[in-house]
């Protein structure tokens, strides 16, 4: 991306991408509202079915039943929000890689992170943006929002992650594209 974008780069690899959705005309996992139904009742039956073996499993071993099936809500906005657009193409995505310029944003797919990197597949560009059009980055909040109010959190893998990243941005939202 550096040599594509001709600019300093911060990357971050994500963690889960099957984010939650909180936007009208889509359901919680994403999928159109009033398409698939018969396919969406079977998947519900077993999915209740699903919760009702894990509730009866975590109280014979003393636990509280919670719910098993929650997403974190990732994207959240108006309906035909301009973060679907980021949000719909992570769905088929094996190895998210968020790459980010100063005047450019990416998520980048390297494959399933388990395959030998001998056999991977060589990385694609999934998503792009460029300036004026890329969402505004907050580092600080981990999230990417569009100028209809749209939001997408960033879904970044964890404590190492989030390391590596504070060696490039200090409060409030400052970042030292070289690094400090």
């Amino acid at each position: 991306m550096r040599d594509r974008w001709h600019e300093p780069v911060i990357v971050l690899h994500f963690g889960d991408t099957d984010v939650g959705y909180d936007v009208p005309g889509r359901r919680e996992d994403g999928t159109v509202q009033g398409k698939r139904l018969v396919r969406r009742f079977f998947w519900n039956v077993l999915r209740g079915i699903g919760a009702a073996v894990f509730a009866v499993f975590a109280l014979a071993h003393g636990e509280r039943p919670g719910l098993p099936f929650r997403r974190t809500i990732g994207v959240s906005g108006p309906e035909n929000a301009m973060a679907l657009d980021l949000a719909d193409r992570l769905r088929s995505v094996g190895g998210a890689w968020f790459a980010c310029s100063p005047s450019c944003l990416a998520v980048v797919d390297t494959g399933p992170t388990a395959t030998d990197p001998g056999d991977a597949p060589p990385p694609r560009i999934v998503w792009e943006a460029r300036k004026p059009q890329a969402p505004e980055l907050s580092f600080r909040k981990s999230t990417l929002t569009w100028p209809d109010g749209s939001v997408f959190r960033l879904p970044v893998q964890g404590r190492t992650e989030q390391q590596h990243l504070r060696k490039f941005v200090e409060f409030p939202d400052v970042v030292h594209w070289n690094g400090r």
